[in-house]
């Protein structure tokens, strides 16, 4: 296994990079914008939000409101546009709808030069979140090719290739099969998440059609905590974001984004409700300021 040590974005010292944050924000529950806000900040980046919905709560808790804000994103990035708004980065979540793929693709004609990062937040489990649809699965596969980094979980990878799921205990061969899909279709770089064989470890897998595909991946091993927490997926792609934007390369970065996670759920079950309210990452923010380079 080769290292994937590459910086896919050289940071300057003096400057603070600028990142769209296309996900949707959530009034209660820690997911999306509410993780991706302070997490990219804590990394040294100015977090430009782009609301694709508004949820009084996220899907887990039985009774929620939910607003597609579709309509409003068009004027919404005319005036980005008008004010010169320059971005370095584009990282996108969950979608309120099919129409706003369109959106981000968008986004990348009118900032070329921006990293496309892609957390494809579709379902999990085995199942698609309850306010997705096929379309809107199929719509999701388009963010693939091209895709400067890739992030999705075992769900998501199923439902971008077709390949069925089949749990989270996957051997070599089955992770190989699926990360050679999504290179094929186009990512420049695939971070597949989630593998769990029993033995008391969870595995990433990081892959890049420049560094040897398949054949040049790397495994990244973190000791498996006994239990789960909702939000856990938005915190690893946030964070593995801005180890990015701190300059750092792309198997460094999912690692980072692995312990800080676990680090995080370890805090989170001092919380109440942590089961349904998500991740507490708050106390843990620092690992990622460190990063950041200073004079």
């Amino acid at each position: 296994m080769q290292n994937q040590s590459f910086p896919l974005y050289q940071r300057d010292r003096r400057y603070i990079p600028r990142v769209a944050a296309v996900h949707d924000m959530c009034g209660y529950g820690k997911c999306s914008l509410t993780a991706a806000i302070p997490i990219l900040s804590a990394a040294g980046c100015d977090v430009c939000p782009v609301p694709t919905a508004l949820f009084s709560a996220h899907t887990m808790y039985k009774d929620y409101t939910f607003h597609d804000t579709t309509e409003m994103l068009p004027s919404y990035l005319d005036a980005w546009r008008k004010e010169g708004v320059e971005l370095d980065g584009i990282y996108n979540g969950f979608l309120g709808s099919a129409e706003q793929v369109g959106i981000i693709e968008r986004m990348y004609r009118e900032y070329p030069s921006a990293l496309r990062l892609v957390d494809p937040v579709m379902g999990d489990g085995g199942s698609m979140y309850p306010t997705y649809t096929e379309e809107m699965c199929h719509a999701m596969t388009r963010l693939v090719d091209g895709a400067d980094v890739l992030m999705p979980n075992l769900t998501e990878v199923s439902l971008l290739t077709g390949i069925p799921y089949e749990g989270q205990c996957l051997d070599d061969d089955q992770v190989d099969r699926r990360l050679d899909r999504l290179l094929s279709m186009g990512a420049k770089n695939v971070v597949v998440k989630g593998i769990d064989r029993g033995d008391g470890k969870l595995r990433n897998y990081v892959a890049s059609a420049a560094h040897g595909g398949v054949e040049g991946k790397v495994e990244l091993v973190h000791d498996r905590l006994p239990f789960m927490i909702h939000g856990t997926g938005d915190a690893f792609a946030s964070a593995l974001s801005g180890a990015l934007f701190a300059g750092l390369g792309l198997d460094e970065s999912a690692r980072i984004a692995g312990e800080f996670v676990r680090s995080a759920m370890k805090s989170t079950r001092n919380q109440p409700h942590y089961q349904e309210r998500g991740v507490s990452f708050e106390l843990d923010l620092g690992l990622l300021t460190d990063l950041v380079p200073r004079d």
